[in-house]
């Protein structure tokens, strides 16, 4: 069956040559309209499968308009432009378009960006169609467990939270009653970690006085409808009411509400909180409504089928305090932090894993992509095949193509045997390209030739290789920027972006700082055979207190000199100036004089600098080397080691001489 193409461009010429293009190549063109309103009424007498749209068009609605329209309608589209600039793509992406190309392009172009935006498509519907039909049977499953009511909302909330993102979930009847209030809820503490909220627990966190509830009830306006907050104004916040309470006490910043009404006509709402802004959309009221049989059932059974201690209609009900049970993740056990904007990295990456899909993992240096990557491998199916990392930026240039597809012997001057290149070292498993923005131009070309064709041709080789890997890519490049500036390519950029994960740089998750350095400094102080006796006060508040442009590596790197350096009687302490690269002077009674003090410093640089040798195992340049863990170049390094008179014999010594 044909695939039917709307047209959208008002250059006549241009629109023409797309119509010949498109049915030489075997698709059906369903119209073609050179403005929004025109495109409006083909839409309403004949549905395209896919739509070309034009970014500027005739008229008062332009392409980006219409893409909203055709969103709603699950119609896929690729965006037509003459340009590229950062804040058209910026426009673009908002909609969610299934590609992008930009004019002039080739026949060949316009041909795979459509393939990518079918097969987008109809992965997108497919996934969509599975996972409703898996959370209407979880649901229902939950409504007929022999569980209280507060065990089938937590059930409800975990169900819910990959496709209704939240960071407290309440639950009760509307409208409020100001003499029983009977809400219940949970505040998300961890990645599967909840705390109960009744009403005892609300009123001990927000130290509000039990005779000023019925106070803020009054003056808390009831939603009957479902209805989406995406920014809480100031006006809603003046009076002391339940939203100001909970926006105050939670950092609550948007909220979603949706009442389903029970049987006997009493309204029962669920609230949604999430502490960043512009979270919720119509997708998400529209998966609800889709639920909303199911969630009805589970309400009822909330409400009428529980033991009457536990029930929300009983006013004398015990609430006490009830930490929701944490399931064990092994897959998560090097990624250290609850801070909600981390938390919602690590629910798209539970969400993705199941799947085959392509994932493009975004985030400065060292804010632990790899480590989610490897999540990702280890929560799906492939878990058991190999995971192969590269990095990009690591690799020459005239040596990446034989490292990533192999080469047969004799291909070319010191390939003495054959090799087996990454792709084919992780068929069945999962590759990782770090600092995927590093590749060459002619390798972005293959890279794509391996998500689209699944097959690799070696050096030397006569024909290609079919692979079934997985490809999870990362970078801490705006990739929209580069493929302005013609360094990425834009069809590579559109296959690898189907799901992106964006991680949040440590400065923007002050509160995992000090969980990350008891980490840290326990694990170091293990490898080196001291006592962990826990970190200065004045160390911790530097810590929480800088930026740290080189993220978690950086925090890594400062309690491992910290633990070289501790005499394993006394806490960490901080032994370098955060604010530049010498570390700072060790405390000791030997130093009386200037030069005391500069040969102090003098030998704590040393010794810091051949424990980062050994770590790399002598290894200055490249991925993980010296030079990139003491974040300097390795010149600098070079220079430095020469200064202080640092041998070979001094750092690739045994690790028993290490630690002992």
């Amino acid at each position: 069956m044909k695939k039917k193409v709307l047209i959208v461009e008002d250059e006549f010429i241009v629109a023409n040559n797309l119509r010949q293009v498109l049915q030489r190549f075997g698709y059906e063109v369903s119209g073609i309209a050179a403005s929004g309103e025109e495109a409006e009424e083909l839409l309403q007498r004949e549905k395209p499968d896919i739509a070309l749209l034009d970014i500027r068009l005739q008229g008062k609605l332009s392409g980006i308009d219409l893409a909203r329209k055709l969103r709603s309608e699950h119609i896929a589209f690729i965006y037509l432009s003459a340009n590229s600039n950062r804040k058209i793509l910026e426009e673009a992406r908002a909609t969610e378009p299934y590609g992008f190309l930009v004019k002039p392009f080739r026949k060949k172009d316009l041909m795979v960006m459509l393939d990518i935006a079918w097969y987008r498509h109809m992965h997108s519907l497919e996934a969509r169609e599975r996972r409703e039909h898996l959370l209407q049977q979880q649901i229902e499953e939950a409504a007929h467990e022999d569980a209280t009511g507060r065990q089938k909302i937590l059930k409800l909330a975990r169900i819910l939270l990959p496709h209704i993102p939240f960071d407290f979930i309440t639950s009760g009847l509307r409208p409020l009653n100001t003499a029983q209030f009977d809400d219940k809820g949970y505040l998300r503490i961890g990645f599967d970690e909840y705390q109960f909220i009744g009403t005892e627990e609300l009123l001990t966190i927000t130290n509000l006085k039990k005779a000023a509830l019925p106070v803020v009830l009054a003056n808390s306006q009831t939603d009957i409808n479902t209805v989406i907050c995406n920014e809480i104004q100031d006006e809603k916040l003046h009076v002391p009411s339940l939203l100001k309470t909970l926006a105050g006490t939670f950092n609550i910043r948007s909220y979603l509400v949706f009442p389903v009404t029970l049987n006997n006509g009493l309204s029962f709402h669920y609230f949604f909180y999430s502490r960043r802004l512009d979270v919720y959309t119509d997708n998400h009221i529209a998966l609800l409504n889709r639920l909303r049989p199911s969630i009805t059932a589970l309400s009822e059974r909330i409400m009428y089928e529980d033991d009457p201690a536990d029930s929300l209609l009983n006013p004398a009900g015990a609430f006490t305090n009830l930490q929701g049970e944490t399931v064990n993740r092994p897959e998560f056990r090097n990624i250290i932090g609850s801070h909600h904007l981390l938390l919602a990295a690590l629910d798209l990456t539970a969400q993705v894993a199941p799947h085959n899909t392509s994932v493009l993992i975004l985030g400065e240096s060292g804010t632990g992509k790899e480590q989610v990557a490897q999540s990702i491998h280890l929560l799906s199916p492939r878990k058991n095949a190999p995971f192969i990392k590269v990095n990009c930026a690591a690799i020459p240039a005239t040596l990446i193509e034989s490292e990533l597809f192999g080469h047969e012997k004799g291909a070319f001057t010191g390939a003495t045997e054959k090799r087996k290149g990454k792709f084919e070292q992780a068929d069945g498993g999962t590759v990782f390209l770090d600092e995927i923005g590093e590749l060459p131009l002619e390798m972005q070309v293959k890279i794509l030739r391996v998500l689209q064709e699944k097959e690799i041709e070696p050096i030397g080789g006569n024909a290609p290789l079919q692979v079934n890997v997985r490809i999870v890519a990362a970078t801490n490049r705006n990739l929209e920027e580069e493929v302005a500036r013609g360094n990425f390519r834009l069809d590579l950029y559109y296959r690898l972006n189907v799901f992106p994960i964006t991680l949040p740089p440590l400065r923007e998750r002050r509160s995992d700082i000090e969980g990350l350095a008891v980490y840290f400094a326990e694990k170091f102080c293990r490898e080196f055979n001291k006592p962990f006796n826990g970190i200065t006060a004045s160390m911790m508040e530097t810590m929480l207190t800088y930026d740290w442009p080189g993220n978690i590596r950086q925090l890594e790197n400062v309690l491992e000199q910290s633990a070289i350096l501790n005499d394993g009687r006394s806490p960490l302490e901080l032994r370098r100036n955060l604010t530049g690269t010498s570390p700072a002077p060790l405390a000791t009674t030997d130093i009386k004089t200037l030069d005391d003090v500069k040969r102090v410093q003098r030998e704590t640089e040393r010794e810091y600098i051949i424990s980062i040798l050994r770590k790399t195992a002598g290894r200055i340049r490249g991925a993980n080397g010296a030079a990139e863990l003491l974040n300097i170049k390795p010149t600098t390094l070079e220079s430095k080691m020469e200064k202080l008179d640092i041998k070979k014999n001094d750092f690739l010594s045994s690790t028993k001489d290490i630690r002992g």
